[in-house]
């Protein structure tokens, strides 16, 4: 239990920069104090782990140091496999499949021998069986407009004509819903009509997720 957190904050602390005891306590949900002693065995491995006292103190890793995935155990490789065989019905509707094959060729590949086959076999050996993807041109476009913060008419060239600020979809895979910014609230598929895309951009600091 303990190499596995220790590991965790090898890993937070190499993807996220510095951080403050009480930063990590509260990711790993142990107590500051834990997270010292950690640290402490972690310097005494020889791992680059420098210390910063005072107010704008903080742990973070020295001399650009790197480390792969390599503490995976059996049964999470074997999760990670299902994971990564799991097909996102967000995927393909978006347009990001190609993205997507990429992204978990890579993915896997910067796994260690020991845990990429461990992977690559839970991927093998179970499947899912999904719905076709609804093929919906709007839904890519939604998509993009998301990405690229640009607002969309929907219900266009009708008396009910609405202006909104994309900012997040959901699906269950049959039924789609976008979330405007404006108003908050989120609109099915069913109630999308024709739609235009805006070239203006607009801009939020915040963004919900689904509901």
């Amino acid at each position: 239990m303990r190499a596995a957190r220790l590991l965790q904050i090898l890993l937070l602390l190499q993807n996220r920069g510095r951080q403050t005891s009480v930063q990590l306590a509260t990711e790993l949900e142990v107590t500051p104090r834990t997270i010292l002693r950690d640290v402490d065995a972690m310097t005494e491995a020889g791992l680059p782990i420098i210390v910063h006292q005072g107010n704008r103190g903080g742990i973070e890793l020295g001399f650009d140091y790197r480390t792969r995935l390599t503490g995976l155990a059996q049964d999470e490789a074997e999760a990670m496999g299902l994971i990564l065989a799991a097909q996102n019905p967000l995927i393909l509707p978006t347009g990001l499949g190609p993205a997507a094959v990429r992204a978990r060729a890579k993915l896997i590949e910067s796994f260690p021998d020991k845990v990429r086959h461990r992977i690559t076999e839970a991927m093998a050996r179970f499947s899912v069986t999904q719905p076709d993807p609804i093929d919906d041109p709007r839904i890519r476009a939604l998509a993009m407009a998301i990405r690229a913060q640009t607002g969309v008419r929907i219900r266009f060239a009708s008396k009910t004509q609405q202006l909104i600020h994309p900012i997040a979809m959901t699906t269950d895979a049959v039924n789609w819903k976008v979330q405007d910014h404006i108003t908050g609230t989120w609109i099915s598929m069913s109630d999308w009509g024709r739609i235009n895309v805006s070239a203006q951009r607009f801009h939020t600091s915040t963004t919900s997720g689904p509901k």
